[in-house]
């Protein structure tokens, strides 16, 4: 899960672009970069926080009107800082490329890249990969001249040759005849949204993982770039679309549950109002077990896991017809911590981030309303620091079912052996997180709010939850094999915990 964006404009784009990587920031905290041309490329990117990576002076020579920006997910494999995106090849034309996402079939096209393209790689970083497939394609389609018939032609070419999730931008140079390209894989995995600003010079368009990015920048969300279509934006500030393969969309659904902010819109879908609903229609399983328990079970309040579980909680609360209250505060003056070494670190850096008021808690009965668990080790500290707080029975809910299964189209998601769930039962994985009750959502249910907002999605990705893949390649012989590829040095927090959460510290 990595965040993207490109704008294609009238002036130097760089403001538009560094502004668009803030508001993407929760999509990554690992590294940061942008490539803009004028003529000629200018690259700046590296580890950390884009208020990290990007100061004045490299922000000035950013010139240019076209341009594109990364920020990116620590993922197995990216530790180094040459990861880091945009990634440039100088044939033909000069082309940068970042993406959102992961190939599923990056070692076959590596090997194919080496051994039939004599094309060497200098990261294991699938983006890298993909870069190549493009300019390979771009090749075959315009050895000379750069048409957008040439550029969806290249696309197409990408699409039949690449599997997994991608939604992909790139700057072409090669002025008078560069612009920018997008496209998003065949399932539609990633979300990939367009937008536009009418200026004095004329129209300037965006492409970005989220309209939250261009709302607050001027741009008017236009709209989702579909499943398998490419987008062509040239160097006139003409855009160029075409349908390059039949699309099936197939949209990830934790992005509604986690990853995208509450006041983006994905797909149809208001990401607030879906985690509202998934709140709700969690509530009515609650409302059957506290039914059954025949008033041996009573809640005082419904308390959020900041930040994502606070529309979970406020649809919890409302159809439950119990206070809400506010119960941990964020403090957001320290570094985020998933990205310290070793677990105990994390762990320890938690009670520095998040601080129970314990009002609340004292003599209450409490139900904390979380988005999901993965391993549940952060989930017991929390219900430990509820009782510690004063809390009288300490009652927990996850929005989301039990995850089952590792995401292998770009969240890094734990192998079968990490998450909690294959290997115990809900009543075992309450023992371990030490609640008084566990609720989980369920899967029909998730998908029921997300598909209020938009009735025809009739598929999502959603694997980690059924064990069911979009994309036909995902076997168990897949899973098995990204499983053992996993970094074993850097032991991701898990989805759902407070190091994760969507407000950032920048």
């Amino acid at each position: 899960m990595c965040g993207v964006i490109a704008v294609a404009g009238t002036n130097d784009v760089i403001q538009d672009l560094y502004d668009g990587l803030l508001l993407l920031q929760h999509r990554g905290q690992d590294a940061a970069g942008i490539m803009t041309y004028d003529e000629q490329f200018h690259l700046k990117k590296g580890n950390g926080l884009v208020r990290e990576v990007f100061h004045l002076k490299s922000l000035l020579r950013l010139r240019g009107t076209m341009g594109i920006g990364h920020v990116r997910y620590p993922t197995a494999g990216c530790d180094s800082e040459f990861e880091a995106q945009p990634f440039f090849v100088n044939i033909p034309f000069g082309i940068a490329l970042a993406h959102n996402g992961n190939l599923t079939n990056a070692e076959m096209l590596r090997k194919e890249l080496l051994q039939k393209e004599y094309r060497h790689l200098t990261t294991q970083s699938d983006s890298e990969v993909l870069l190549n497939v493009f300019s390979v394609a771009l090749l075959q389609e315009c050895p000379r001249v750069l048409t957008p018939d040439n550029v969806f032609g290249a696309v197409q070419r990408v699409m039949h040759r690449c599997t997994g999730a991608y939604s992909v931008v790139a700057l072409i140079g090669g002025h008078p005849c560069g612009g920018i390209v997008a496209f998003r894989d065949p399932y539609g995995i990633r979300p990939l949204q367009i937008g536009t600003r009418k200026t004095a010079g004329g129209i300037e368009y965006m492409v970005a993982s989220e309209n939250t990015a261009m709302q607050a920048l001027g741009f008017a969300f236009l709209r989702d770039v579909q499943p398998g279509e490419g987008i062509f934006i040239d160097h006139n500030g003409t855009l160029h679309a075409r349908q390059c393969v039949e699309g099936t969309l197939s949209p990830c659904i934790f992005e509604w549950i986690y990853l995208s902010m509450p006041d983006s819109t994905l797909d149809g879908v208001n990401v607030y109002k879906a985690r509202v609903r998934m709140g709700e229609y969690l509530a009515e399983h609650i409302k059957s077990a506290l039914r059954r328990a025949q008033g041996d079970m009573h809640i005082d309040s419904v308390i959020p896991i900041p930040d994502t579980g606070r529309p979970m909680a406020a649809g919890v609360a409302d159809a439950l017809h119990i206070r809400y209250r506010e119960g941990f505060i964020k403090n957001r003056y320290i570094g985020r911590t998933f990205i310290m070494p070793g677990q105990h670190m994390r762990q320890r850096s938690l009670r520095f981030k998040l601080h129970p008021i314990d009002l609340e808690f004292r003599g209450n009965s409490v139900l904390l309303v979380d988005d999901s668990i993965v391993r549940g080790n952060t989930s017991r500290k929390i219900v430990a620091m509820a009782r510690e707080a004063g809390a009288k029975n300490v009652y927990y809910a996850s929005v989301a079912p039990p995850i089952i299964s590792p995401d292998v189209y770009g969240i890094d998601m734990p192998t079968f052996d990490e998450l909690i769930a294959t290997g115990k039962t809900p009543e075992e994985i309450r023992e371990h997180i030490g609640a008084d009750a566990l609720f989980y959502g369920t899967l029909d249910d998730v998908r029921r709010a997300v598909r209020y907002g938009n009735p025809a999605i009739t598929r999502f990705s959603d694997g980690y939850f059924s064990g069911v893949y979009p994309t036909p390649e995902v076997t168990p012989e897949l899973l098995r094999e990204l499983g053992g590829k996993r970094s074993t040095d850097r032991s991701l927090p898990e989805y759902g915990e407070e190091e994760e959460r969507q407000e950032m510290l920048v």
